[in-house]
């Protein structure tokens, strides 16, 4: 295999891997985060980014906000924006704007963790780690990962 067609097969595995996550945010938002409740033989709810959304609407709007855009528009937009430089429908020096991007998302990740250590360390309530939680963390790591690769893909091109 040669070097030229090496680097096509990246890019496309590239691409393939960002337009996946195209996919896998939305399912992120709307899978379980955590269950939580006062005490386990009561039940415990489950809680996803959307939910706890609906939530924040209705009593702080402002930390909604900034929630709905960490959470949400941060990701996607930079996956989106990703996706077009890849598919050079967008100029590579975007790339300087897809990583502060990526940071704000990566901030929703470690308040989610925040909130899940401060909850445990009151004692009052239950709290477990659902499967959206793993999957949401892995998307915004995927992406970090992606716009490196992609930046040093474009740097070699």
């Amino acid at each position: 295999m040669t070097t030229a067609s090496r680097g096509s097969v990246g890019l496309a595995l590239l691409r393939l891997a960002n337009l996946a996550l195209l996919i896998l945010f939305p399912i992120a938002w709307f899978a379980p985060l955590m269950r939580a409740g006062l005490l386990p033989i009561f039940g415990l709810s489950e809680i996803s980014v959307m939910t706890g959304l609906q939530s924040l609407w209705g009593s702080d709007v402002v930390l909604a906000l900034v929630v709905t855009v960490f959470a949400l528009l941060a990701p996607y937009l930079k996956t989106l924006a990703l996706a077009l430089v890849q598919f050079h429908l967008l100029e590579s020096r975007a790339l300087a704007v897809l990583h502060v991007l990526g940071k704000l998302a990566m901030a929703d990740v470690f308040l989610i963790a925040l909130y899940i250590t401060l909850a445990k360390g009151i004692g009052y309530g239950t709290i477990e780690v659902a499967w959206g939680l793993y999957l949401f963390t892995a998307c915004i790591l995927a992406s970090l990962v992606l716009s490196i690769l992609s930046e040093r893909w474009l740097k070699a091109a």
